[in-house]
């Protein structure tokens, strides 16, 4: 590494608060996905990087990573787009709620974004041109809403890579038989004639395979398993209180988180069960969040260690 990225990753690691363990994995892990996805995504067109994996897996930390390393140490410009950033308003939602499921007034699963804006966003990213501006929406957690314009994040162009991340990034819709049956009490109490994981399930067969069509590779980050996700899940909504004080008006209480939680259930059980025969790269974590192994599924595109 040059010193200006070292200096960089160490004034990175340090603002995350990320423990010094962590710059083990950083270098035995995350650059040498840089270089793969350096060597393996260059082309002619703008590539986008699905990167999947549950709440609290670091997907953003991961995303922040690659964009750091692969601008200063490869010159590319890179755009991070979060599907969180995609959630449709409050209001957009509330209108679900009362005209297909009440369910969908909370945020998470597919059906509840703004696919339309996704598409549109990724698509003006690939043919962004020199000295062009666009504004990337973001959406504030702690409000349950979208941030006004004027406060999106900005991107000048050309970009090089878009990374397009997300808890549910990449998933597929099953066959409806499977949905029959509750999974969780959300289910079994909040939806008992399966309108809601049937919408769902409709909506990943619909709008979102066009969205996630637009991934030309995807990573993987392997929880070791679901209950694993709650507790990262409540180590988020920690950090989110601390850093917004008594501002946040959406944030939630353990009872809360462990309802909420149950929306995410049957998505993350599936995705466990089917993505890590279909990611290019898969990343398994512990339950401390470290990653133990990664494993580049095409060998032609294989990283050096």
């Amino acid at each position: 590494m040059n010193h200006t990225l070292t200096r960089q990753l160490s004034e990175f690691l340090k603002q995350e608060s990320l423990p010094p363990a962590f710059r083990t994995t950083l270098v035995r892990y995350y650059l040498p996905l840089a270089e793969w996805l350096f060597r393996s995504a260059e082309g002619p067109s703008t590539p986008v990087i699905g990167i999947n994996g549950a709440q609290g897996s670091g997907k953003s930390t991961m995303s922040a990573l690659l964009k750091l390393v692969l601008e200063s140490k490869y010159h590319w410009r890179v755009a991070v787009v979060s599907i969180d950033d995609l959630y449709l308003t409050h209001a957009e939602r509330a209108g679900l709620a009362r005209s297909v499921h009440p369910l969908l007034q909370t945020r998470g699963v597919p059906g509840t974004h703004d696919v339309t804006l996704g598409l549109s966003i990724i698509n003006q990213l690939k043919t962004l041109e020199k000295g062009q501006l666009l504004h990337l929406p973001r959406f504030n957690k702690a409000t349950d809403d979208r941030f006004h314009p004027d406060e999106w994040d900005t991107i000048t162009g050309p970009v090089d890579l878009i990374l397009f991340e997300g808890w549910c990034v990449g998933a597929q819709a099953v066959n409806p038989e499977e949905l029959t049956q509750p999974l969780n009490q959300l289910e079994a109490e909040e939806d008992k004639q399966g309108i809601w994981r049937s919408y769902v399930n409709q909506q990943l067969q619909g709008a979102y395979r066009q969205l996630f069509g637009q991934i030309d590779y995807l990573i993987f980050l392997q929880v070791p398993d679901f209950d694993s996700v709650k507790n990262w899940r409540l180590e988020q909504e920690q950090k989110l209180a601390e850093k917004f004080k008594g501002e946040a008006t959406g944030l939630m209480n353990t009872q809360e988180i462990e309802r909420f939680i149950q929306h995410y259930e049957r998505l993350t059980r599936q995705s466990l069960e089917d993505l890590p025969d279909q990611a290019d790269v898969l990343l398994k974590l512990d339950r401390d969040h470290q990653v133990t192994d990664v494993i580049y599924q095409n060998p032609v595109k294989s990283a050096t260690p």
